[in-house]
């Protein structure tokens, strides 16, 4: 049986699996079948770490050196993906592997995080990755020296478009209010990129294109409809919670969820089943920063081994 089992590979997971050996658990799993990091490997720009070597470097690069030094201690790394996680009679915990394997755990810290949410307009569906993207350090080379289009209001959706600007010959930062969600500082270097149009107070009607891609957009604004003849566009509307995992047979959550699908967690990051744990994206509050999600791993893996060694 495993001490303890870490869903998710990002920053929460990793510093999860970093104080949970480094804090003496000998048998410690983190299941990541997916690109080592998490979602803030897809980040073109990050300045905002504390004690950051290279501020301003790529999510990727960032990342690169957490997992060597995560895993020093004696972090193993399953690739695989979970399905489901359960809870048996005897109080641990059942690993359910897409692969049909199973493994028992004493605790669990789930730290799956998030992912892009859909901004719902017509044909988004139909273009996704035929022009329509959510990761412009992915996709932003495919548009070098066009015009493209930014929809969002949020920090990712300006640093993007500030990252986008030294690509492309335009970008059109479209958002639905005035005003925004984003640092004023980041707000202000996008307003003085003469490469950034803002267009506000608007919203996609329609994204329209054949079978070759996107050909462009249909934008309902103040004026009245307008259209972008733009081969690309971006959007950062905010994120899903990865919580299936977490559901049972039943249909109900393994533990207390929030109405936005949430786990409720204290301080501790504890849930209210024992010897189960939340961190990152995944939890109630998430402040959605890497910082943050560092900070809940560690915390979640101290409170996981206080609850192990009182199973003894």
């Amino acid at each position: 049986m495993l001490d303890l089992a870490i869903i998710g590979g990002g920053p929460a997971g990793l510093s999860a699996g970093l104080y949970a050996t480094r804090g003496g658990l000998g048998n410690v799993v983190m299941f990541e079948r997916g690109i080592i990091g998490g979602q803030i490997t897809g980040s073109s720009e990050i300045e905002n770490y504390p004690g950051q070597k290279n501020p301003g470097e790529s999510g990727l690069d960032f990342m690169s050196t957490w997992s060597k030094q995560c895993m020093h201690f004696g972090l193993k790394h399953e690739a695989a993906n979970v399905s489901k996680v359960s809870r048996n009679e005897d109080g641990s915990f059942k690993i359910s592997l897409e692969n049909g394997k199973e493994m028992n755990a004493k605790a669990v810290i789930v730290a799956t995080g998030s992912t892009p949410k859909r901004a719902g307009f017509k044909g988004e569906d139909e273009f996704f990755g035929r022009g329509v993207s959510t990761c412009a350090t992915c996709d932003g080379f495919f548009y070098k020296n066009k015009e493209v289009a930014v929809l969002g209001g949020g920090d990712t959706a300006l640093e993007e478009a500030i990252y986008l600007s030294n690509i492309c010959s335009k970008v059109y930062l479209v958002h639905r209010r005035d005003g925004f969600r984003a640092a004023p500082t980041t707000v202000e270097k996008a307003r003085k990129n003469e490469k950034i149009e803002f267009v506000t107070s608007a919203t996609i009607k329609e994204a329209y294109g054949d079978k070759m891609g996107l050909g462009g957009l249909t934008l309902n604004t103040k004026e009245g409809e307008r259209d972008l003849k733009v081969p690309g566009v971006f959007t950062f509307v905010g994120l899903n919670v990865n919580n299936q995992i977490l559901l049972q047979d039943d249909g109900k959550f393994l533990c207390e969820m929030s109405e936005n699908g949430e786990m409720i967690v204290d301080l501790k990051m504890r849930t209210n089943v024992p010897g189960l744990f939340g961190a990152g994206d995944i939890r109630i509050d998430a402040p959605k920063q890497v910082v943050c999600a560092a900070g809940d791993g560690a915390m979640a893996a101290l409170s996981a081994l206080s609850y192990i060694e009182n199973l003894h």
